[in-house]
């Protein structure tokens, strides 16, 4: 059933006028939205009014509010249709990719987590990849990434297998995520994906990596990544307070 403009509730209406603006390209990707006054006064709405629908413009990820500049439209804002598997720095980077810096890279046995998650025997070999993404000079998430077992992927996905390794022999001349090699190495490979959400504290170890007291709120994401039946990648996604907005897209 369609829902006529008149039905909409008010904030609703000006949020789609703004939207559309950005769309048809009057407030392009990457440009500085006018002063709360002056777009109030084109709109010809009230501050308040504006400052309602800016804010749901933030959370829907078609705007940034960056300190001493204002807000911005971001330079990819979303758009309606097939949500595709995206690394974890460019779905909370609002636009602009997070910085990937990476804190450890090497081989561990299974844990719970990933021998839940995974399918990891008791003695197999997982990479372990420990990031740090941060924005703005500031620490904005942690990231630990596992994948399946060598001989697993070197089954089941090759180019996955091999761009890990090149991606570890190259570690000094800049880090990306584990997600972002994978989705780079399967241009021609099918992955779906499911991830939770948890909400949690952030503890001493992971506050003293974020530079946030142990008792920061946080939101946890876990996701696993498969090529068909078979997971291939784990991770978790440690998300304090003040982190950009993580988009969630539901569907059935």
């Amino acid at each position: 059933m369609a829902v006529s403009g008149q039905r909409r509730r008010p904030v609703v209406a000006l949020y789609e006028r703004i939207a559309d603006a950005v769309h048809d390209g009057t407030y392009p990707p990457g440009s500085t939205l006018p002063s709360e006054p002056k777009l109030a006064a084109e709109l010809g709405v009230s501050r308040p009014a504006l400052r309602e629908a800016l804010l749901l413009l933030q959370e829907d990820g078609l705007v940034t509010v960056r300190r001493g500049v204002g807000r911005t439209v971001n330079d990819r804002p979303p758009r309606r249709g097939f949500e595709h598997v995206r690394p974890i720095e460019e779905l909370i980077g609002a636009g602009t990719p997070l910085r990937v810096r990476a804190l450890l890279r090497t081989v561990e046995e299974p844990t719970d987590f990933t021998t839940q998650h995974l399918l990891a025997p008791a003695r197999a070999e997982l990479r372990f990849w420990e990031s740090l993404l941060t924005g703005e000079g500031t620490a904005a998430a942690l990231s630990h990434e596992w994948a399946a077992a060598d001989e697993l992927l070197d089954r089941v996905h090759p180019e996955f297998a091999r761009a890990l390794r090149a991606a570890e022999a190259r570690a000094g001349q800049g880090a990306a995520s584990m997600l972002s090699v994978l989705l780079g190495a399967s241009r021609e490979t099918a992955l779906t994906a499911h991830s939770g959400i948890t909400a949690t504290l952030l503890g001493r170890r992971r506050g003293d990596q974020l530079g946030r007291p142990a008792d920061t709120p946080a939101v946890l994401v876990t996701q696993v990544v498969r090529v068909g039946e078979t997971p291939v990648l784990a991770a978790k996604h440690m998300l304090p307070t003040g982190a950009p907005a993580l988009p969630v897209l539901q569907s059935h």
